[in-house]
């Protein structure tokens, strides 16, 4: 997948903030996998009502050419469960760029180590994924 993006020009974001704690309703972080994202971390990812959230943030005016909207459940150090909001599209099962982003966020967090297992919905399932956030 690459490296993520972790300044906020690059992201990008409208103006020079903290990127792993935005100032915005629910401590969101920031990065760029290529595309932008927005990462929330829930105590329950499943009551979130994606529907509404994701829009909401999905054109928040932090983010001028829009961005994918993460709501992440920390499961333990080494697993989290991820529901997406596509920025263009809507719910989406599973996204490679998200799973990063959301992976990446989680250990800029300290929530997770650099390896971690993302759990995405399939079909009304949960399916594991593997995601990194680099080398090491």
């Amino acid at each position: 997948m690459g490296h993520p993006v972790l300044d906020w020009r690059a992201i990008p974001i409208a103006e020079d903030l903290d990127t792993l704690h935005l100032p915005v309703e629910g401590d969101p972080v920031a990065t760029g996998m290529g595309n932008p994202h927005i990462t929330f971390f829930v105590d329950d990812a499943d009551a979130v009502d994606l529907e509404s959230f994701g829009p909401r943030f999905e054109h928040h005016p932090l983010y001028p050419q829009r961005t994918n909207v993460e709501v992440v459940q920390v499961l333990s150090d080494s697993e989290i469960k991820l529901r997406i909001w596509e920025r263009g599209t809507g719910p989406t099962l599973a996204s490679g760029s998200c799973s990063c982003a959301a992976a990446v966020a989680a250990a800029r967090r300290g929530l997770t180590g650099r390896r971690v297992k993302v759990n995405v919905p399939e079909g009304g399932f949960w399916k594991s994924t593997g995601a990194r956030t680099g080398s090491g």
